[in-house]
């Protein structure tokens, strides 16, 4: 018979101050978790968690859950997982649910943190940051099939996201027809109005109300960090940020005697882990994936007649968030109810965790009845989505539209040419240590793509100024040739 998963406990909070005033995100785990179980009611709940799911943060941590299972007397036979980026946070939250649907397990703990800005005041104040040493692997280390960037892509953006996701954002404005002017004040403007939710939340990290010109002009303290983004524009991980999940059936909730107002659903979700690095990938603007996975839930909700009140879409930069909001139609909805990740904060690989636990705290509340949380991993690499509610409507369902992607979006193939016209799918400027600007620009010429750089002033300045993507160009040895 199968079960319904649903959400029972939650915990998400922040701490801010000195050094001495901060953990280590061992220990902001382990009072999420204690949070999560004396929110729920009854603490038997700890005999009934069979898996602990942990998401890998900048933490060097083996296994956290263990060590957090052992602190709380949680069942002693529970599974722990420990689990990379490239892997949807998302997934984390759906194997749980999928596996009490299965009647696999009773209860499942989620829980993540970062502490990484404690590892800044450790540096400001000169004192020694130390981390509990975890040394024993967990039951399951969990990482991505494929890579998340081609080595080309590496050698000329690096390992830092902001880069990749500036050329989508140049892709995006060319799908648009927006000037880079109209296009950098629109994206300034919808930060502009996160930053005002994230001020007024109250486990929002920074609590600036800033203007859309506070963002859109780079400054000591909102530097460019990649055109067309500035510090304001991108991520802000340097934050001390928890949050813990438990899920469990219906069933057991029912024995526990879990009071009904604790209970939240999840109705529906999708994933999309069909990865191809942005280089190859034949639209740099939108995902079949993403699309595809949003159709199987707006049909969803058609047929249980829910729809989504309130959202927070993934939002580590604005391209990520035009891209959700490519497919959807809702327009009643903002696209966030945290702040988003530069305001309320985005640690590393943990941020759908702390949406989704404030979309629930709102929702027990009833502030609204049904919400939507999207992820990504990697520069856009996967997308999920999940929606919640107060009502149980239709069994949950979680869509894997992966395998329904892999014939459809096919990657573009590298091209070998050294010499050559090709056409300007996406660029960026980035600055170099000497105060220098430097342009990558993703290119395809007649036989795939390619990257070609440049530091030719007048050209970089142009493309600051003026819309390139689409325009031709020559390159010869990985140059752009003017």
């Amino acid at each position: 018979m199968s079960e319904t998963p649903v959400l029972i406990g939650l915990s998400s909070f922040q701490e801010k101050g000195s050094f001495d005033d901060l953990n280590e995100a061992l220990h902001l785990m382990d009072h999420a978790a204690k949070d999560a179980i004396d929110d729920c009611g009854n603490p038997e709940i700890i005999n009934y968690i069979d898996e602990i799911r942990v998401p890998k943060g900048f933490w060097k941590y083996r296994d956290p859950g263990r060590w957090i299972a052992l602190n709380n007397s949680i069942n002693s036979s529970a599974k722990t997982y420990v689990t990379k980026i490239g892997v949807l946070q998302q997934n984390l939250i759906n194997s749980v649910c999928q596996n009490i649907q299965k009647g696999k397990i009773n209860a499942g703990l989620i829980i993540g943190a970062e502490a990484r800005y404690k590892k800044l005041r450790a540096q400001i104040e000169q004192k020694e940051f130390n981390e509990t040493p975890l040394l024993e692997n967990p039951t399951v280390y969990q990482k991505a099939d494929d890579v998340l960037y081609l080595d080309e892509e590496f050698n000329h953006l690096g390992g830092m996201a902001v880069g990749y996701y500036a050329i989508i954002e140049t892709a995006i404005r060319k799908y648009l027809n927006n000037s880079p002017k109209d296009h950098d004040k629109k994206i300034s403007e919808l930060y502009s109005k996160f930053s005002k939710i994230a001020a007024k939340n109250n486990e929002g990290w920074i609590s600036d109300d800033l203007s859309s010109k506070d963002i859109a002009t780079p400054s000591k303290k909102n530097p460019l960090l990649a055109y067309p983004y500035n510090k304001y524009h991108c991520t802000s991980w340097n934050v001390n940020q928890t949050a813990a999940l438990i899920i469990c059936s219906s069933n057991l909730a029912d024995r526990l005697q879990i009071a009904e107002e604790k209970r939240i659903y999840p109705l529906v979700s999708f994933e999309n882990n069909h990865m191809i690095p942005i280089l190859q990938r034949p639209k740099l603007y939108e995902s079949q994936g993403l699309s595809l996975g949003f159709k199987k839930m707006k049909k969803y909700l058609e047929e249980t007649n829910e729809k989504i009140e309130t959202m927070d879409l993934y939002s580590c930069f604005p391209s990520a968030v035009e891209m959700f909001q490519k497919e959807l139609d809702n327009s009643e909805c903002f696209p966030t109810i945290t702040g988003g990740m530069s305001f309320a904060g985005g640690p590393l690989n943990s941020y759908v965790l702390q949406s989704t636990a404030q979309l629930l705290k709102a929702i027990r509340k009833n502030e609204f009845s049904c919400g939507l949380i999207t992820g990504v991993s990697g520069m856009f690499t996967k997308q999920s989505g999940c929606i919640w509610s107060k009502n149980k409507a239709k069994p949950y369902l979680n869509f894997d539209v992966t395998q329904e992607i892999i014939d459809k979006e096919i990657p573009v193939p590298i091209s070998q040419n050294r010499i050559g016209v090709a056409s300007i799918v996406g660029y960026t400027v980035l600055p170099t240590d000497n105060n220098m600007l430097t342009a990558v620009v993703y290119a395809e010429d007649k036989s795939g793509r390619k990257i070609l750089k440049s530091l030719d002033k007048s050209f970089i300045q142009s493309l600051m100024e003026e819309e390139w993507v689409g325009k031709e160009i020559h390159f010869e040895n990985g140059f752009v040739v003017l």
